[in-house]
C-alpha cells in the first residue's frame, strides 16, 4: 500500500477577498440566553457558538442580556467615550504624519470593548491591557494630556521616555504597564487575581489579549493556573480578525472559535458582539460578578474588527480586500449605539454634531497642551538618570554608581 505524502493546513490570507461567512455563527439579537453566575461549564459550553448581541438592525434593545441598570445619561457618556477615543486617536495619527511622533496603533472600530468594559468595572479592579485598550483611560477619566505627553515622550511624560508611544500606564486608574512581548500580561493578570484573593481583598482583574497571541505559551499557561486556582479574573481575547497580516485563523487552528479555548480548561466561555456597546457593558458586567463572587474566571472572546492598519509601520492594502469594512457585518460600534440613542428618543443629528465639534475641540486643545511640551524629537526628554529610578526599593550600590557616572 502506497501512502500519501504527508501534508499541513496552512490557512491562507484573504488576499483580495473575503471567504462568504466572515463571521461565522452569528446570532441574532436577543437570541443567546443569560445564564445564571453559578451555571455549570458543560451548559455554559453549549453556548460557545453563539454570539451575546442586544442591538437589533433597528437599534432596539432586545433579549435577556439588556443592561437595565444602565441609564439614558450612561449610554450618552458611552457614546461620547467612543467619539473622544476616535478623535484622541484621529489626532495622534495626524501627528505621526506630520513627524512630531514615532510610533503609533488606532483602535478604530473596536472603541465599545475597552470603553464599555472600563464602565462595567469597579475602582481598585485592573487591567492589563494589551496595546489596542487605550478606552480603558479615556473612559476611566484619565488626563488626555498626559496621554499625549506618554506619545510624544516629552519631559512631562509620567513614563520617563522608558516606553515607547502607545504603552501607557496607570496604577491609580487601574491600567497595568503595557508590554511589548505579547501575552506576558495574561499570567500577569492571573496572578495579580490570585494575590488579591489571598490578601482577602474584593477586587478583580481583568486580562486582555488579541486573537493572534492567544497561541502563545503563556495565554494556555494563565488558563491552567486560573482554572486550577478558580482566580477571580476576566480573560479578554479581543478577535479582530487580524494579526498583523495574519488572518484569525492561524491562531484559531481547528477550534471553531476562540471561547472554544475556554471550555477545554473547564472555564465558562462565551462570544460577544464587540461592536454592540450594551452588549460588551453586560458581559463585563455578569464576568465580572461571577469573578467577585468566587465563581472563578470567565474567558470572553470579544468579535469585533480592525478596521485601520495594524500601526503606522503596516501597509494593509498589500493583504486585506478593500471591501472588507463595508462587508463586516457587526457594522460601526459608534454607529450603532447612536442608532440605539436615536430610537429612544435621546439623540439626534444635531445633538451628534454638536457633540463632535466638543469632542474635536477637546482633543485639539489637549494635543496643543502636549505639543508645546516638546518630544523627544526635538531633545525634550528626561534627565537619562531617570532610568534608574522606580526599579527598586533601594538602588544597590553598582547601580547608584553608574547613575553618578550618568551625571557627570
Amino acid at each position: 500500500m502506497v501512502r500519501p505524502p504527508l501534508r499541513l493546513r496552512i490557512p491562507e490570507p484573504a488576499r483580495g477577498h473575503l471567504p462568504p461567512d466572515p463571521v461565522p455563527f452569528i446570532s441574532a439579537a436577543g437570541e443567546m440566553r443569560r445564564p445564571d453566575l453559578d451555571e455549570k461549564v458543560e451548559r455554559v459550553a453549549l453556548m460557545r457558538k453563539q454570539l451575546v448581541r442586544v442591538l437589533d438592525p433597528e437599534g432596539q434593545a432586545v433579549g435577556e442580556w439588556v443592561p437595565t441598570e444602565l441609564t439614558t445619561d450612561d449610554k450618552v457618556r458611552g457614546l461620547r467615550d467612543m467619539m473622544l477615543l476616535r478623535s484622541f486617536d484621529a489626532r495622534l495619527l495626524r501627528a505621526h504624519r506630520q513627524g512630531k511622533i514615532s510610533f503609533y496603533m488606532q483602535a478604530l472600530g473596536e472603541e465599545a470593548i475597552a470603553c464599555a468594559h472600563q464602565r462595567a468595572l469597579q475602582p481598585g479592579d485592573m487591567n492589563f491591557p494589551t496595546y489596542r485598550q487605550q478606552g480603558l483611560l479615556v473612559a476611566g477619566g484619565y488626563p488626555i494630556v498626559t496621554m499625549m505627553n506618554q506619545v510624544l515622550s516629552n519631559d512631562h511624560d509620567p513614563l520617563k521616555g522608558r516606553q515607547l508611544p502607545v504603552m501607557y500606564s496607570s496604577k491609580e486608574h487601574g491600567f497595568f504597564t503595557i508590554s511589548g512581548n505579547l501575552a506576558t500580561q495574561y499570567i500577569q493578570a492571573v496572578g495579580w487575581a490570585m494575590a488579591s484573593a489571598l490578601r482577602g481583598d474584593t477586587k478583580i482583574a481583568s486580562a486582555w489579549i488579541g486573537e493572534g497571541a492567544s497561541a502563545e505559551s503563556d495565554f494556555h499557561a494563565a488558563l491552567v493556573f486560573a482554572s486550577t486556582y478558580q482566580a477571580p479574573v476576566i480573560l479578554n481575547v479581543v478577535n479582530n480578525q487580524w494579526a498583523i497580516s495574519t488572518p484569525e485563523d492561524f491562531a484559531r487552528g481547528a477550534s471553531a472559535t476562540f471561547a472554544d479555548r475556554g471550555y477545554g480548561f473547564s472555564i465558562p466561555a462565551i462570544r460577544v458582539d464587540g461592536n454592540d456597546y450594551l452588549a460588551v457593558f453586560a458581559a463585563t458586567s455578569w464576568a465580572a460578578e461571577r469573578a467577585r463572587t468566587n465563581r472563578g474566571p470567565t474567558l470572553v472572546e470579544w468579535v469585533t474588527l480592525r478596521r485601520g492598519a495594524h500601526s503606522t509601520s503596516d501597509d494593509p492594502s498589500v493583504y486585506r480586500p478593500d471591501d472588507e469594512v463595508a462587508r463586516f457585518p457587526l457594522g460601526d460600534p459608534i454607529d450603532r449605539l447612536r442608532r440605539h440613542l436615536e430610537v429612544v428618543g435621546a439623540w439626534d443629528e444635531q445633538r451628534h454634531a454638536e457633540t463632535q465639534a466638543a469632542v474635536d475641540a477637546e482633543i485639539a486643545a489637549a494635543f496643543d497642551e502636549a505639543d508645546a511640551n516638546g518630544s523627544v524629537r526635538d531633545g525634550h526628554t528626561a534627565d537619562p538618570r531617570t532610568m534608574f529610578d522606580d526599579v527598586y526599593a533601594e538602588l544597590p550600590r553598582h547601580l547608584r554608581e553608574q547613575r553618578d557616572q550618568v551625571g557627570r
